[in-house]
Order: structure tokens, then C-alpha cells, then sequence
């Protein structure tokens, strides 16, 4: 199997592609009270306890600087029925916030109404790691519903499907 090079990232992310991930709406609380979100597919479980998730942001990101310095986050795992959330919060769209039902957590960060699964979190630490910041959050807040998560997967949306 050939490594990775540095110039040609296009069978790298093609090889990544093939792992199916869920579509989460990472959001928070700027230093002017402006709210600011993304969409990311990087969200995982890292620890029980500690209760801590971790998601991942490019460095070249405009919306960097904001989670740099916010002290907590929302992760807002999307529902089947939020694909075009996740577009709106993917693009450079001015006020993505116009759409959907979003309310102040109890932190203060933007969540979001219908999703499949809410984190309210706490910033517990950053580091950078390669050509992307890792953000490590603790969990102070969280909500479930019984609904289709989105999935990601190969460059396309899925519905779930079957489960086995």
C-alpha cells in the first residue's frame, strides 16, 4: 500500500470517504456575541469519564478564531430530515441561523430543535494537528431523540437504512 503524499490529498480523502460518519452542526458564541456554526462530520466519542467528545476543524477555517476562544459549544448531530441544514451551515451563507429552530443552551451556545442527538459542552482543551485544530469538549448537557441520525459517507448524504 502506498503512504499519502503531501501534494496529491485527492486519494487520501477518497480513502477516508469510504468510513460513513454521522453530520453534526458544531456551534458557539463568538467574543461579540454573534453566533457562529459549521457543519462537521469529524464528531466522536472519546471518553465516559470524564464525559469528553472530540471534533476536528480545518486551521484555514474562517470560523477558527471563534472556537478558539469560546468557552463552550453545542455539537448538534443532525436527523434524517436536516440535510439541507447541513448544506446551509456547510456553505459561505451569511445568516445560516435564519433557518432552523435554534435556542440559547444552557451554556449559551446556539442548539438546535429535531436533531437526533444534542452536546452541550465546556471547552476542555485544543491542540493542532496537522492542517486542522482538534477540539476536546466535556460534556455538561445532552439530549436524545428517537430519530434517524444523518450519514455521511463517500462525498453523499445517506438515509440510515436497515438496521441489523
Amino acid at each position: 500500500m502506498d503512504s499519502p503524499s503531501a501534494t496529491d490529498t485527492l486519494p487520501l480523502r477518497r480513502a477516508l470517504g469510504r468510513f460513513a460518519t454521522g453530520v453534526a452542526i458544531v456551534s458557539c458564541i463568538d467574543a461579540d456575541g454573534t453566533r457562529v456554526g459549521l457543519t462537521a462530520n469529524s464528531f466522536q466519542s472519546l471518553s465516559l469519564s470524564p464525559p469528553l467528545v472530540l471534533w476536528s476543524l480545518r486551521r484555514a477555517s474562517p470560523s477558527l478564531a471563534a472556537f478558539l476562544q469560546a468557552r463552550h459549544f453545542a455539537v448538534n448531530v443532525l436527523g434524517e430530515a436536516q440535510v439541507d441544514l447541513s448544506r446551509r451551515f456547510a456553505s459561505r451563507d451569511g445568516d445560516k441561523f435564519a433557518a432552523g429552530a435554534w435556542a440559547s443552551g444552557r451554556t449559551g451556545a446556539p442548539v438546535l430543535a429535531g436533531c437526533a442527538a444534542v452536546f452541550e459542552c465546556e471547552a476542555w482543551s485544543n491542540q493542532t494537528a496537522g492542517d486542522h485544530e482538534l477540539f476536546i469538549g466535556r460534556v455538561l448537557q445532552m439530549d436524545e431523540a428517537p430519530i434517524a441520525p444523518l450519514v455521511f459517507q463517500g462525498g453523499h448524504y445517506h438515509l440510515l437504512g436497515e438496521v441489523l
